[in-house]
């Protein structure tokens, strides 16, 4: 309904308006518009003059409303420069439409929804008067347009084309819209689907791992469409947006306080906002807008802050295809070099031969029929053209020429809408030739007499189904055709802006997106191409919410901030993190462990007492000594065989012990070096059964000495005991229980070779696992408890007379092995791995030096030292 009445509304009102002035004298009145005859007629529908229509509230008359002053965007006269480039190529090309003058007739939709009703209406018709659905004279019908160049143009257009079943393609690219009934698309598109643009732009960001990024949109249902396709990818892609700025596209550009106002609300883009890439959507007046902004904060922001640092203009710009850098005339003191390093993703374009030429000899004076250029000519070059017959000052002097003009304002190579239309424009005419081939065909088929044959006039709507067929090669070597959804099956560029000191620019391909490609490769960008923006230190550039988590260290959640910004928190132990921004640390294998930076596992050091290593030397050369000094006493023992000293403490036993003890002091070698199957099972039970020995030896000796005192009594009963069964008696039951506990260890619950990873950190204990603890404990309880009755027997008989009594001797050798072995249990329990291994043979080390030292050290001394006491006499004398 709102169409209709602006139909109604919109004629009557371009039709009150009074001629505007521009820079020159010269007056302007809309609608604008280039025609050129021809049998068939295409028609045109671009965006070049810019108004800012008043909002129709219907409280006046519409001749009361005021229309501000138009603008021209000098870059997109290009875009009808294209369409009539094309047109004359297709005229000069004798297989396309032979004998057939194709002409075109074009209009300004002025970038309006509501104007766009009305010059499409007047391309229908041809008239300045709406006269619906009735052509006038003699003028040829239009078969098809071309525009427009946003969504809402394209719309607007396509809900009148449809109602006359006219083809319509735009050169545009925005969302789908859906077919109607019959089957067709509401409007054909020369640029492809923007699903694929969608999916390359979060493809690009993943790429540079941009993750913190901000939009800026037209504030239309389009800018809301677009934010709602993204944000869900963006989340499942882990990727936020910090801000969305929603601008007004028809702002006032020559009212400075309409500038004002409206965006210093935007400002904060450069002074709050930390994201470094920003996302432009929708179209020109974005760019426009975004210059305007950064004059704003450049000039006023500083002053109004009462600081000395400005804002941060350094950004990222990515801009979609839809968008250009376009600037109106009056921006022309921005510096370019702002964007410096901007890509785009943009319609795959090739140069066409013969375009630049063509375009570099546009003039005033050779384009009578073109009703766009005087406009253009006036703001682009800010003269006025010519009056021969007043001449005024500021008139231009002739001399201007297109490529003078920097490029944000006009580029003389071929940009990627102008591109499109070129391609619409011949795949209209392709159409039209089948069509035409087509009916010629049936025709022939129906009257075999040639001279009966008349050629048929092909209607509009019959041009549908051939436009959806449509498939050929343009003169640049691109293949042209549209998919089942009438958008052009193609993919997009990406590029890059290289700016100049001169505000001309240059845009450089730097990558592809190829639908047709095998999967995982339809996105391709060469990095080392990209030019950045030169104030940025790290290249390329981040964008995130804060520094990324460095190697060791993890991402950890901030409450009430957005997924995107956390903070950093290391590794736990025995966990690493080998790539930066890691949301879990991954474990370390159990032979390996984190390095102090948590970024790398480290093979653990196997911890054994080493033969190599200062404490295994050490203990293995105090062993050694100690068996030799065993083996010397052993030696001075049996040549002092048959003196007293050595006669009267029961010889034999005593060479046992001194034997036990050799063996007691080499078991200690067992504990040195890398544990094995063999040495696990030799250690504990060799080392349980020679003390064993050497204690029963003892209390076999001791009780030898006690029985032989009670039996000197007369009448006494030990008198039957005396003697070296008693003895033998006693070291073999002993020793046996011993044995039997260790064979039952031994059969039940082994000992075995274990590394054991956990328990010291970045070490590997390796070990003899006692197998059955309890077993390894019964075997140093025995022994504890034959060292204990050794200790109370020899306590006891420590008074005995006897010049040679070893009672006293054995009871203080048993009160230092008992210390020793108390002290080992808590000790033993409290160190780790080869200090384990070093206290336990600590304690069988000082335990058989204690038995050696005191047992046996007084008796050498005699022998050794004091030969004149080892004599039966001094023996007599003293009992």
């Amino acid at each position: 309904m709102l169409g209709v009445i602006a139909i109604l509304v919109l004629p009557e009102l371009s039709r009150k308006v009074q001629p505007l002035k521009c820079t020159g004298d010269e007056a302007i009145q809309i609608p604008q518009e280039w025609y050129q005859k021809g049998e068939i007629l295409i028609g045109g529908l671009m965006s070049h003059v810019h108004y800012i229509l008043p909002k129709i509230i219907f409280n006046r008359h519409p001749s009361e409303e005021s229309v501000n002053i138009p603008f021209v965007v000098t870059k997109f006269y290009q875009h009808i420069l294209a369409l009539v480039f094309a047109v004359k190529e297709i005229n000069k090309d004798p297989h396309i439409l032979p004998n057939i003058t194709l002409g075109f007739h074009i209009y300004d939709s002025y970038s309006d929804s509501q104007m766009t009703y009305r010059t499409t209406l007047d391309l229908l018709f041809k008239l300045h008067k709406i006269v619906p659905n009735y052509i006038c004279g003699t003028q040829r019908k239009i078969v098809g347009i071309i525009g427009g160049m946003s969504p809402e143009t394209s719309i607007r257009m396509a809900e009148i084309l449809q109602l006359f079943k006219i083809p319509q393609i735009s050169y545009g690219s925005f969302q789908l819209v859906a077919s109607d009934e019959s089957g067709f698309p509401p409007f054909y598109r020369m640029a492809p689907n923007e699903d694929l643009q969608y999916e390359s732009l979060v493809q690009l960001l993943l790429y540079f791992g941009w993750k913190w990024i901000g939009f800026v949109i037209t504030d239309d249902k389009h800018g809301e469409h677009f934010i709602q396709i993204m944000e869900p990818m963006f989340s499942q892609n882990k990727i936020c947006s910090e801000f969305t700025e929603r601008i007004d596209r028809n702002f006032n550009l020559y009212d400075p306080m309409d500038i004002i106002e409206r965006i210093v609300n935007h400002v904060n883009v450069f002074t709050e906002k930390t994201a470094n890439v920003i996302i432009l959507h929708g179209e020109y007046t974005v760019f426009m807008w975004l210059v305007s902004v950064i004059l704003v904060t450049s000039c006023f922001v500083p002053t109004a802050l009462d600081t000395e640092q400005k804002p941060s203009l350094q950004k990222v710009w990515i801009t979609m295809a839809q968008n250009d850098f376009t600037l109106h005339t009056f921006q022309r003191e921005i510096d370019m070099q702002t964007f410096h390093g901007a890509i785009s993703i943009s319609i795959a374009k090739k140069e066409l031969p013969g375009f630049q030429q063509y375009v570099q000899a546009i003039t005033p004076s050779g384009a009578n029929q073109d009703g766009f250029i005087r406009d253009f000519w006036i703001q682009a070059f800010r003269c006025s053209i010519p009056n021969k017959d007043a001449p005024e000052a500021g008139e231009c002097s002739g001399e201007e020429r297109l490529e003078d003009l920097p490029a944000p304002f006009f580029e003389i190579s071929m940009i990627s809408h102008s591109y499109s239309i070129y391609n619409a424009a011949y795949a209209m005419a392709q159409a039209l030739h089948a069509a035409h081939a087509f009916t010629t065909h049936q025709n022939i088929q129906k009257d075999k007499d040639m001279d009966q044959i008349r050629p048929k006039i092909v209607e509009d709507w019959q041009i549908h189904s051939f436009l959806q067929r449509i498939s050929f090669n343009n003169n640049a070597g691109d293949e042209i055709k549209l998919n089942e959804d009438g958008a052009l099956d193609a993919g997009f560029d990406i590029v890059n802006l290289i700016t100049f000191p001169n505000n001309s620019y240059i845009n450089i391909p730097v990558g592809e997106i190829d639908p047709q490609a095998p999967p995982g490769k339809t996105f391709f960008i060469h990095q080392d191409k990209i030019r950045w923006h030169h104030g940025f230190t790290k290249l390329p550039p981040l964008s995130l919410c804060n520094e990324p988590c460095p190697l060791g260290k993890i991402k950890n959640k901030i409450e009430g901030q957005k997924f995107c910004c956390y903070a950093c928190a290391v590794c736990p132990e025995n966990m690493i993190s080998r790539q930066i921004d890691m949301e879990n640390c991954d474990r370390c294998p159990k032979d390996q462990f984190p390095n102090q930076a948590h970024d790398e596992c480290i093979p653990k050091a196997m911890n054994f007492l080493s033969f190599e290593e200062l404490l295994g030397i050490t203990i293995m050369s105090l062993s050694l000594l100690f068996s030799f000094s065993t083996v010397l006493v052993l030696a001075i023992f049996i040549k002092q065989q048959d003196t007293p000293i050595v006669k009267a403490n029961n010889r034999n036993i005593t060479y046992l012990l001194l034997v036990s003890l050799f063996l007691c002091f080499l078991c200690s070698l067992l504990f040195i070096g890398q544990p094995n199957k063999a040495t696990c099972l030799l250690r504990q039970t060799t080392f349980g059964i020679t003390f064993s020995i050497a204690i029963s030896s003892i209390l076999a000796k001791t009780i030898t000495v006690v029985v032989a005192f009670l039996a000197s009594k007369p009448g006494s009963l030990f008198h039957k005991w005396v003697g070296q069964k008693l003895a033998y008696s006693i070291i073999w039951f002993c020793s046996f229980i011993q044995v039997i506990i260790c064979i039952g260890w031994l059969s039940t619950s082994p000992p075995f070779p274990n590394l054991d990873m956990e328990t010291i950190f970045g070490e590997i204990i390796v070990e003899c696992h006692e197998g059955s603890i309890i077993m390894f404990y019964c075997v140093l309880g025995y022994m504890g408890l034959l060292a204990l009755l050794s200790f109370t027997v020899a306590f006891l008989a420590r008074k005995l007379p006897d010049s040679f009594n070893e009672a006293k001797f054995i009871t203080f050798s048993m009160l230092v092995f008992c210390s020793v072995w108390l002290t080992f249990v808590p000790t033993y329990l409290s160190t780790k791995g080869k200090y384990m291994v070093a206290v336990e043979i600590f304690s069988i080390l000082s335990s058989g030096v204690g038995l050696l030292g005191c047992i046996f050290t007084p008796k050498i001394y005699i022998i050794i030292l004091r030969p004149e006491l080892n004599t039966r006499e001094h023996l007599i004398h003293k009992k």
